[in-house]
């Protein structure tokens, strides 16, 4: 998708500032190595607490392009993914994978070059009961993701983009670059921020 390709070139700093401060996940939300990037359409997860059989079913049933955002229900200290997943996901060719909770096998997947962005890495297993749901409305610490929005990661956090806005975001992100442009080119002449944005 073009569209796609134009949005994955901006930071999620730049969208998330230029769509009016919306739709960031919680700052604990971090890629395992800070290189790993993504953008690609949501196809959302819920689990119950410590289980991810519904895990493994989403991967498998997902489409190639799309990521994988999980809700882990609040629960946090269980390693829902790991590098079996990980080649299965690669495999299955998903873009790569958000999740509000823990991961385990960090350095294979690192080794496998697939985008993992995690609340942190834990090593404890999880149960296989499956519940939850897939591709519903779900919500991650303030912001509502729906199936199809869009999800762009970077080492800085992660910020969704509705799907109804993708060439708003686009074009606004490009705009807010031309002029952080302009204001580099300021600084470099010897003018201070103060002065640029004329606070006392």
């Amino acid at each position: 998708m073009d569209l796609l390709h134009e949005l994955s070139k901006f930071s999620t700093a730049t969208i998330h500032e230029a769509l009016g401060k919306i739709g960031h996940l919680p700052s604990a939300i971090k890629p395992i190595h800070p290189r790993m990037k993504v953008c690609g359409p949501a196809f959302t997860v819920k689990t119950i607490p410590c289980d991810n059989k519904i895990i493994h079913r989403a991967y498998a049933t997902a489409k190639p392009g799309d990521l994988l955002i999980v809700s882990c229900s609040g629960y946090y200290e269980a390693g829902y993914w790991g590098d079996l997943m990980t080649l299965g996901a690669k495999t299955q060719g998903l873009a790569g994978l958000v999740i509000d909770g823990g991961i385990r096998d960090a350095d294979d997947i690192e080794a496998l070059g697939f985008p993992v962005f995690s609340r942190g890495i834990c090593i404890r297993g999880t149960s296989s009961v499956e519940g939850g749901t897939l591709n519903d409305s779900i919500v991650i610490g303030e912001t509502m993701i729906h199936p199809g929005d869009f999800v762009v990661g970077d080492r800085d956090g992660v910020v969704i983009i509705p799907n109804s806005r993708l060439e708003e975001a686009i074009e606004k992100s490009k705009a807010r670059e031309l002029r952080e442009e302009h204001i580099r080119e300021q600084l470099r002449q010897g003018k201070t921020s103060m002065q640029i944005y004329g606070w006392q």
